[in-house]
Order: C-alpha cells, then sequence, then structure tokens
C-alpha cells in the first residue's frame, strides 16, 4: 500500500501543476501520508470549466468520461475518468453492491441521467459487473409513478435503487391511492442519508423491503466505502486497495484512530492518474466503528462537516463558497451559515444571515432569488414540497459556533440520522 502510495504522488507531482505547487515543501522521500496538505476543494476546482488547462489534471484528455459534480450545465464542477479508470470505478463497487444481491434478483434501477449527470449510469455499470447474476430494469428517475408500479408488479421486479427523495415520491403516492408493494424486498438507497422519518414513510409502502445503502462513492472523490450485508444503516467498509481512507479531526488537522470520534471524512483514491484525488476532504463527517487492525474497517457516516465544501439535499448540491459570494453580493461581508433541517417530511434550508444594520425585506427578497437563479432545482424541490428554504436574520452572536475552535459553523446539520441497534437481517 505505502509503494502505491508513493507511486501515486510521485506521478501527481510530476504531472500536475496543482499537485507540483501543492508538495512543493515536501520532500522526495521520507514522507508520510499525514505529512501531505489536505487539498483545498475551492483551489482543486478552480478551473475545472477549462479542461485543456485544468491544473489539476495530469495530461489530456484522450478518451474517457466527463461528469459534472454540481451547479448547472455553465458551472458544475468537471470530474475526469480515464476509460480504464472509469471501468475500474464501476468493477469494484458493482462487487461491493452485489453483496446485497441474490441470485435472480430484479432491478429497478431508479437513479438520474442526463447534463452530465453521473448517477443511472454508475450503477447500471454497478449492476453489470455483480458477482451474482440479477436483471437490471433500467427506468431512471424520471418514471411515471402509476408506470413503475405497474411494472414491478408484471415484471415481479422485487429491488429498488436510487435516492431517497425519488423513493419517498414513489411510496408517498403509492400510499395515496392506497396503495403497497409487498413484492419488494430490498431497496437500495444512494447519494444521500436515509433518515428516521423516512425509513419509517418506506416501510408503509414498501412493507417487506430490507433497506440498505448502495454503498458509498461519489463522482468526484470516487470509491469510498462499500456496503455490505453486516452493515448497519450508514455503515460502510473502506474499499481497501483501490481507495484509502481518513478521519480527520476538523479542529487539529490530526488523522483519528478511536472508535466513535467524529471527524471530517478524507479520500485518496489509489486507481486514478489522470485526475488524481489525494486526501481529498469529501465534505461528509464519519466515525470509524471498528479498531485500527480491523480487516477492511468499517466507518459511518455523521452528516455533514461543518466546513464542508458541498451541502446535499436530496437531489440539490449546494456549495458554501457559491453561496458566500451571493450573500456577499447583497449585504457585504457579513456572517452567514446553512442549516440543515427536516420537518413535516421535507428538507428545511436556512440560510442564516447577520448583516450590519438588520435585512429589509427587498434585500431579502434579491437574496431568495439570487439563490434559485443560482441553483434552479432548488425551486422545483419547493414547488414539489420536499424542499423548505428560509433566510433568517440573526445578530452575529446568535449564530452557532464550534464548541472547542470557536469558529463559526459554515454548516450545522440538525437532520436526524438512522442508528440501528440491531444488525440487519
Amino acid at each position: 500500500m505505502t509503494l502505491l502510495i508513493e507511486q501515486l504522488v510521485q506521478y501527481a507531482r510530476q504531472n500536475s501543476p496543482f499537485y507540483a505547487a501543492l508538495y512543493r515543501d515536501i520532500p522526495r522521500s521520507g514522507w508520510q501520508l499525514r505529512d501531505l496538505p489536505l487539498i483545498d476543494p475551492a483551489l482543486y476546482w478552480q478551473q475545472s470549466q477549462t479542461l485543456s488547462s485544468w491544473p489539476a489534471l495530469t495530461g489530456p484528455i484522450i478518451d474517457g468520461h466527463v461528469f459534472k459534480t454540481g451547479g448547472s450545465t455553465g458551472n458544475g464542477k468537471l470530474s475526469v475518468y480515464s476509460r480504464e479508470e472509469w471501468r475500474d470505478f464501476v468493477r469494484v463497487f458493482g462487487q461491493g453492491m452485489g453483496s446485497q444481491l441474490n441470485p435472480g434478483d430484479r432491478v429497478a434501477n431508479l437513479f438520474f441521467a442526463g447534463d452530465l449527470y453521473t448517477s443511472f449510469l454508475f450503477i447500471h455499470g454497478a449492476l453489470a459487473h455483480s458477482p451474482v447474476p440479477v436483471c437490471e430494469y433500467p427506468f431512471t428517475g424520471a418514471v411515471e409513478t402509476t408506470l413503475l408500479a405497474q411494472a414491478i408488479e408484471t415484471h415481479q421486479i422485487n429491488v429498488l435503487a436510487g435516492v431517497p427523495a425519488q423513493l419517498l415520491r414513489f411510496a408517498s403516492q403509492l400510499l395515496e391511492r392506497g396503495q403497497v408493494l409487498n413484492s419488494v424486498t430490498l431497496v437500495l438507497y444512494g447519494g444521500e442519508s436515509l433518515f428516521e422519518e423516512q425509513l419509517s414513510m418506506l416501510s408503509l409502502a414498501l412493507p417487506n423491503a430490507r433497506y440498505a445503502s448502495v454503498g458509498c462513492a461519489s463522482v468526484d472523490a470516487g470509491l469510498i466505502g462499500a456496503s455490505t450485508p453486516d452493515c448497519l444503516l450508514g455503515e460502510h467498509h473502506v474499499f481497501d486497495g483501490d481507495a484509502l481512507v481518513e478521519i480527520i479531526d476538523e479542529t487539529t488537522g490530526e488523522p483519528i484512530e478511536a472508535v466513535g470520534q467524529t471527524g471530517v471524512l478524507v479520500v485518496t483514491n489509489l486507481q486514478r492518474r489522470l485526475m488524481p484525488l489525494i486526501r481529498y476532504p469529501t465534505g461528509d463527517l464519519a466515525v470509524w466503528c471498528e479498531p485500527t487492525d480491523t480487516k477492511q474497517r468499517k466507518f459511518a457516516l455523521r452528516g455533514r462537516a461543518s466546513q464542508g465544501y458541498r451541502v446535499r439535499l436530496g437531489t440539490l448540491s449546494l456549495f458554501p463558497e457559491e453561496i458566500g459570494g451571493i450573500v456577499k453580493a447583497h449585504l457585504g461581508p457579513a456572517s452567514w451559515q446553512l442549516l440543515l433541517a427536516r420537518a413535516e417530511g421535507m428538507d428545511r434550508l436556512t440560510l442564516r444571515v447577520a448583516p450590519d444594520g438588520g435585512l429589509s425585506n427587498a434585500v431579502k427578497g434579491a437574496l431568495y432569488t439570487a439563490l434559485l437563479e443560482k441553483y434552479p432545482t432548488m425551486n422545483t424541490l419547493s414547488q414539489s414540497d420536499l424542499l423548505r428554504v428560509d433566510i433568517a436574520c440573526h445578530t452575529a452572536h446568535n449564530l452557532t459556533f464550534h464548541p472547542r475552535s470557536g469558529k463559526l459553523l459554515r454548516v450545522v446539520d440538525q437532520r436526524s440520522y438512522v442508528v440501528q441497534t440491531e444488525q440487519p437481517a
């Protein structure tokens, strides 16, 4: 493992201007992983829209795939895989995902496609590498509820794979019609966490289903963790040999090894050379579930980091640095933070601002309009009663700060994550 990391770092610093600058003060040998600086995501993605001159890349894009990590087509960050890297990505993930499946399972792929979005294509590829034979029904997340329910019964589909927001929409519409699907035995969710109240609603419409993560990965970071039947909800195994996972203390920056201590999830991808990711903060909080010497050690996700560069709400990705730019344009150097919560069956996003002199209705309206213009999906989710967006005026001292460091928390996540006390069946 050590040799592989050394080779990756050497290749990155020789071929990528970004890493050459990042590792300028790192000796050629004798260093340890913890000696390497963490990637600053804002700097890393700064020029990703111009792929021909993006400093993070180690060479030209000759073959492969270009995907988007968030935002609209015009401003989303672009993530690049060579053809071989993409094949390795879906193969390894599919082998982990396949551990949740049984031979002959019929899987409805309800993830989303189009506009450089990754998830549908990714799960389609992963299912093709399942170690057990399964049959995929590639509906996408845009399938109409009535047609999907009919197809599940007609084709005896027993596995649903999708993002919680789409699965909840489907379950809600089933319940409105008084319909229950007893034939579904497994629900694989991905892209966001599953919350306790969401699990209760899904169970009403799909009473015989077991619920499990499809696995933990992202288009930017690549492989993160595998979900297997011995994992509780929110838990994942590390991909030994393909990705290196660290949990880092938010305040000190030191690696955490103790079980149960929360820190920022940091990933080093050992597969990728065209767009290397070395000590990349995912923006998630996590804890170790097992001691250091455990093979394929398990970790559990615990929400978003306070300084996380991306916030996930359903199918919506928000970038705090972009929101900071909007706030500055309308309020100047005002303090602000994002509050994430769930209530009455929907996600709630509150932008807390603390401007000098208060907040007029006109400026509040302009700030709200600017948010919707930056993130059109926000408006779509709001109109579908899946998201409530508010702007709240505070005094600076009434915002939430880190209890130890005293730093302003950029993201405050108050959503209640599912915690199981028993092993899944």
